[in-house]
C-alpha cells in the first residue's frame, strides 16, 4: 500500500512538472497553454457521447469534455451526435419498422432500450444513450468542465430554454460553473443568440469559420469562435483575439478535431485557446510533454 501511495505521489509530481513545459508560440516565443477538450468524451477509446467515454476521458486526465444534445419525441434531452440513431445504436434491429430512425421520432424510454456501445466494441455492449442529466452528473463526478453543443437546433424548437433549465436544475448555472466550467456552442448563430438572451451569464461559442470582416457581429453574443483546424491560420486567431466578447474579455478560439501530435503543436503555435480532440492523451503529451 505504501509503495502504491509513493508511486501515485511521484506520478502526480511528474505530471505537475510536465505541465510547466508547454509548447511555445513560434511567433512570439511565449508559452501557450491551450485547454485539451475530449471530443464526445474520449471517443477514440470508448463509444462517443456515452458515460464510458466521460470516464475514459477522466482517466486520461482531460479536464474538459465535449458533448452533443438533442431531444426525443416526448421532450427528453439526450446526448447523441447524429440526428439518426442508426450509426451509434442498434435501433435498426430493435425497431426494424421505424426507418429512418430519427432521434426526434423516438421516446426517451425507447432510446433507453438501445445498445449504444456494441458498434464500438464488445467490451461496451449494453452502454446506453445517456440523458443530459445523467451526463451532467458524470461530468460533475469527475470535476470536469463541459463544452456542450446544441445539435441541430432547427429540429427542436425551444431546445435552448430546455437545456438551460436542465443545466440550472443540475447546478450548472451557479457562479462557479459559469465562471470557468461551462461553454455552450453551436453551428447555429440564432441558437447562440437565444442562449445569450435567455441566460447572458453563459459563455457561448460559434462553431465554424466566419470571415474576419464578419467577426465583430458575433462578438455581441459569442465568447468563442471554434473552427476546424484545417481552416485556421495565425492571422485568423489574432483577428478573433483582437475582439472582446459579450463578457468583456478577449474572444477565444477552440480548434477541432485534432488527433495527432504534429497538428496539435501547429495549432497551439497559432495561439489557440483550446484543442478539441478524440485522443486527449496524444494531444496532452504533444502540448505538455505529458
Amino acid at each position: 500500500m505504501h509503495a502504491r501511495v509513493v508511486a501515485a505521489t511521484a506520478a502526480a509530481v511528474l505530471g505537475c512538472v510536465a505541465l510547466l513545459s508547454p509548447v511555445r508560440d513560434a511567433r512570439a516565443g511565449t508559452a501557450v497553454r491551450p485547454a485539451v477538450i475530449a471530443h464526445r468524451g474520449a471517443s477514440a477509446y470508448a463509444p462517443e457521447n456515452t458515460l464510458d467515454a466521460v470516464d475514459k476521458a477522466a482517466s486520461l486526465g482531460a479536464l474538459w469534455v465535449e458533448n452533443d444534445v438533442q431531444r426525443t419525441e416526448d421532450g427528453e434531452l439526450v446526448v447523441i451526435h447524429d440526428d439518426t440513431l442508426r450509426r451509434t445504436t442498434d435501433a435498426e434491429d430493435v425497431f426494424p419498422g421505424r426507418a429512418p430512425w430519427k432521434v426526434k421520432d423516438f421516446t426517451g424510454a425507447e432510446i433507453a432500450r438501445l445498445d449504444a456501445g456494441s458498434w464500438f466494441g464488445a467490451a461496451y455492449r449494453g452502454a446506453r444513450v445517456p440523458t443530459l442529466e445523467a451526463y451532467l452528473d458524470r461530468v460533475e463526478h469527475h470535476h470536469q468542465k463541459l463544452l456542450l453543443e446544441v445539435k441541430n437546433p432547427e429540429l427542436y424548437p425551444g431546445i435552448e430554454q430546455q437545456i438551460l433549465k436542465a443545466l440550472g436544475n443540475e447546478g450548472w448555472l451557479d457562479r462557479r460553473h459559469l465562471a470557468n466550467r461551462l461553454i455552450v456552442q453551436s453551428f447555429s448563430a440564432a441558437s447562440l443568440r437565444t442562449v445569450h438572451r435567455l441566460k447572458p451569464g453563459v459563455r457561448t461559442g460559434l462553431l465554424g469559420t466566419p470571415p474576419v470582416r464578419d467577426l465583430r457581429q458575433y462578438a455581441g453574443y459569442a465568447d468563442l469562435i471554434n473552427p476546424s483546424h484545417t481552416a485556421l491560420s495565425p492571422a485568423y486567431v489574432d483577428a478573433v483575439h483582437a475582439l472582446s466578447g459579450p463578457h468583456g474579455t478577449p474572444m477565444r478560439v477552440f480548434a477541432w478535431t485534432v488527433d495527432d501530435a504534429a497538428t496539435a503543436r501547429t495549432v497551439a503555435g497559432y495561439g489557440v485557446d483550446g484543442v478539441i480532440t478524440d485522443k486527449a492523451d496524444v494531444v496532452r503529451r504533444a502540448l505538455y510533454r505529458y
